[in-house]
């Protein structure tokens, strides 16, 4: 029985040992199962994945926008001709800086007569910067000193016609009472439109040589500061009193010299006016030298050779004479004065005339004719002595004439005689 019993185990212990490879070839496929198997529950398990959406088109960039052209520069007439009077008062008993309304308002008239059109300042200023066209005949209004028949007589009276003009005013002379005006009517003169310029602080000969200028130049410390205060101090107190920008200024007696013009430029003008009557050209004369015709109620040839000037139709052709203004001159005797000396030297200072050629230096008083004057270039000053034909008559007029820059400059003033005006 027992040894039944191991034999039985012997032979099943045989066929286990057959089978081992049968058992090992079944292994590798179970174990692939159950990996399949793992990885099928893995799979069931695990959190699905977010669907993987498409990218989205890149944005198409907008067109940049079309820029505006550039507006087309203006078309500037180079030939156009611009003439500039100076006033000074108004009133119905003139005297040489005076003027009668009524003369005032057909000079106005003769303008528009003559198709000549009345610019205003920053309009000029804008075509000699090429920056704007200005009609071929025009014309610029200028009232110096700032007496207030500029503000009550002579404005009413451009208003009717619908003139623009400027006002150089010297500070010293404004809010002073009298004939004088504020600075309120420049500031209702100002809202209106009217431009204000500066005609320095004490109105006086920026070359710094009159005597009676020897004092403030000595209290300013010399030349150069006494000369800033006249230009660029005057030009300060107009912007602040008035808020306005001045870019002008005018000579007072027209007297001026390169440090005067270099001063004129530093300190922010864009243009010095003298009283040296001319036809103003695009770029010529100098900024700093524009001219113009000193009305005179006793000398009508003055406004007449300024209509001639603008009309003549080129700024390369100017009047055959320009007129220098009797204020512009230092002369002997003054202009208007008495004297009792039947001999007396008479002369004229004509630096305010420009490069003058020296040769062609005349001068003439009536009941003499043309004299033997002296020209010293040095000094600029013409003189003559009465020596063989003394004095005699009660009025004399002294007319001196020169070329400068080609044409014919004169200038004349006037004085009386009378050999009892020593003893009174």
């Amino acid at each position: 029985m027992k040894t039944r019993l191991l034999l039985t185990c012997l032979a099943a212990f045989a066929v286990t040992l057959s089978g081992c490879d049968k058992v090992k070839r079944l292994l590798p496929s179970r174990s692939k199962t159950v990996e399949a198997r793992q990885t099928q529950e893995t799979e069931e398990t695990a959190p699905a994945a977010a669907p993987r959406t498409a990218a989205a088109p890149a944005a198409t960039p907008e067109p940049a926008p079309t820029p505006e052209p550039a507006p087309p520069a203006p078309v500037i007439n180079q030939n156009a001709g611009v003439i500039v009077l100076c006033y000074h008062r108004f009133e119905k008993h003139p005297d040489s800086l005076a003027i009668t309304p009524e003369e005032f308002e057909r000079h106005l008239q003769a303008l528009k007569d003559n198709d000549i059109t009345v610019i205003g300042m920053q309009d000029f200023l804008a075509w000699r910067r090429g920056e704007k066209d200005i009609p071929a005949k025009s014309c610029i209004i200028t009232i110096d000193d700032g007496y207030v028949s500029g503000y009550d007589v002579a404005w009413p009276i451009l208003k009717k016609f619908g003139y623009p003009f400027t006002m150089f005013v010297y500070i010293d002379y404004v809010g002073v009472g009298g004939k004088s005006i504020s600075w309120e009517q420049l500031a209702e003169m100002r809202d209106a439109g009217v431009d204000i310029q500066s005609h320095t602080y004490s109105h006086p000969d920026l070359r710094g040589k009159a005597r009676k200028n020897a004092e403030a130049v000595r209290k300013m410390g010399g030349y150069e500061p006494w000369l800033r205060k006249e230009i660029a101090e005057s030009k300060a107190v107009i912007e602040r009193q008035l808020g306005v920008r001045v870019n002008a200024v005018a000579y007072p007696y027209g007297f001026h010299n390169q440090e005067v013009e270099s001063m004129v430029l530093n300190s922010g003008y864009e243009a010095g006016f003298t009283v040296y009557g001319q036809r103003n050209g695009f770029n010529h004369p100098a900024a700093t030298a524009i001219g113009r015709y000193a009305i005179d109620s006793k000398k009508p040839e003055i406004f007449q050779a300024a209509l001639r000037a603008v009309q003549s139709g080129s700024t390369s052709v100017a009047p055959a004479v320009s007129h220098v203004a009797t204020s512009s001159l230092e002369t002997q005797p003054k202009q208007g004065e008495t004297i009792s000396d039947p001999k007396p030297l008479i002369k004229a200072n004509l630096s305010s005339m420009g490069a003058i050629e020296p040769d062609s230096v005349e001068m003439r008083i009536s009941g003499f004719g043309l004299v033997p004057a002296q020209y010293d270039p040095t000094t600029h000053e013409v003189s003559f002595q009465v020596t063989n034909q003394p004095l005699r008559d009660k009025n004399y007029t002294v007319i001196v004439s020169a070329r400068v820059g080609g044409r014919k400059a004169e200038a004349r003033w006037a004085f009386q005689f009378d050999p009892a005006a020593g003893a009174r």
